[in-house]
């Protein structure tokens, strides 16, 4: 007997040849269930006290579980809490980027050879961003790398268990450094007002910190690492709390204490405005399958690094391919400028893209309402002859969304990002200067 009613191929129009492991791109929708929180995912340092800051939903991220959502639907859900990041300054729980340390007489020369971009470059007490490629050139991770000293490296971790990898590549111990993770949980600090909270937390000494640089501190009597970066695209800084198993609640409380003044709101991280800002979620956005040519993070690969690193010999492949003018890739992501209602919620699914006669190539990755630009905006994967900035597509958006029912929505491919950054990346500055 044969069920062909059931059979639900996983829309094989969109070209996923390259990869092994194909993104599912069936439409499941929301799903009614329930997380079950138990002992086999770890509780950071701040999870009770973002439950007790009115957290009530989280994801798991890095084993980890990670608050998602505090203002609830109906005070304006996740908007909302746009609402604070934009205009004024809010508190997130962000302990799920691990902190892994790589110290030792030859932590630069390690650390040089898992990342892309060169090492030797990055100051003592400065961080950058940075991606770690395996030897076929994916994305493994991408991480803000802080340099604490010259024997002492931070990797502040995307969704993926890098402690491992890199140990494993260090194995037989080739390297003589120590590689493990810390008792150090982040916070981030975000919007427009963060620089005059964090000024009247640490002083006027905190205003001299450079985009990406570091600075000893202490809250409280609890010892920090406070570096000017986040996940954004506004103004703000990140917190590294030292020790934190023991002194979370006392950073936390100080925090939300000064925070009142400023009008503080704990919020989830604001993927919303990370999408306005083309800052790219690692899962989401792209993977270990995904090249860096693929997701606008070319500048990520210098021509002009002497030294050997991981994924080096598949990376300048990709680069002499694409410059010969043969894209070596399926598929590229691009922005789109998306009609249909506000997006105002998460994703559950890749919701698909398709040309102009609705033919199925592609899917979106990001999706968001963005109340500067009064339109959704996404990130989104597409044919690279369906790449060039102004090329029309359609989205197939839930119902919920749709303008017309059971219709698809009008899309466009545009430029990323969509609404300029408090620090531009370096892409973004290289566009600017005609580079």
């Amino acid at each position: 007997m044969t069920h062909t009613s059931r059979t639900h191929p996983n829309v094989p129009s969109v070209d996923q040849s390259d990869r092994t492991v194909p993104a599912n791109l069936r439409q499941s929708g929301t799903t009614p269930v329930q997380m079950l929180i138990s002992t086999r995912v770890r509780k950071s340092p701040f999870w009770h006290l973002s439950i007790e800051a009115g957290a009530w939903r989280a994801t798991v991220y890095n084993r980890m579980y990670h608050p998602r959502g505090y203002a609830r639907p109906e005070d304006g859900g996740a908007m909302a809490e746009y609402r604070a990041l934009v205009n004024g300054v809010t508190l997130w729980n962000v302990a799920v980027e691990r902190q892994i340390r790589v110290k030792g007489p030859d932590a630069e020369d390690f650390v040089n050879t898992v990342i892309t971009r060169d090492a030797t470059r990055i100051k003592p007490m400065h961080g950058k961003y940075c991606i770690l490629c395996n030897d076929k050139g994916g994305i493994l991770n991408d991480p803000v790398l802080l340099r604490l000293a010259d024997d002492e490296f931070w990797f502040s971790i995307s969704d993926t268990d890098l402690m491992l990898w890199l140990q494993g590549v260090n194995t037989p111990k080739r390297w003589d450094v120590d590689i493990r993770e810390l008792d150090v949980a982040p916070l981030q600090v975000q919007g427009p007002l963060s620089e005059e909270l964090m000024a009247d937390l640490l002083g006027e000494g905190l205003r001299k910190i450079p985009y990406y640089g570091l600075m000893h501190a202490e809250i409280d009597g609890c010892p920090v690492v406070i570096s000017q970066t986040g996940f954004s695209g506004e103004k703000g800084y990140e917190i590294y709390v030292r020790d934190a198993s023991q002194t979370a609640e006392r950073v936390w409380y100080a925090l939300r204490g000064i925070g009142a003044h400023y009008g503080l709101r704990v919020i989830a991280p604001g993927h919303h405005r990370r999408i306005a800002a083309g800052i790219l979620s690692w899962g989401q956005d792209m993977d270990s399958e995904t090249s860096p040519f693929q997701v606008n993070l070319a500048y990520q690969v210098p021509r002009n690094k002497d030294a050997d690193y991981i994924g080096k010999a598949a990376l300048e492949e990709q680069r002499a391919e694409i410059e010969a003018g043969r894209y070596p890739f399926a598929l590229k992501l691009v922005g789109l400028k998306v009609g249909g209602k506000p997006i105002t919620d998460y994703a559950p699914d890749f919701w698909l893209v398709g040309d102009e006669n609705d033919e199925r190539c592609g899917y979106v990755t990001s999706p968001w309402y963005s109340p500067d630009l009064e339109q959704n905006i996404a990130l989104a994967y597409v044919p690279w002859e369906k790449s060039a900035i102004g090329t029309r597509l359609r989205v197939e958006l839930p119902e919920m969304y749709q303008e017309t029912s059971g219709k698809s929505v009008s899309a466009i491919v545009s430029e990323v990002p969509f609404v300029a950054s408090a620090h531009p990346s370096a892409r973004e500055r290289r566009k600017e200067g005609g580079a």
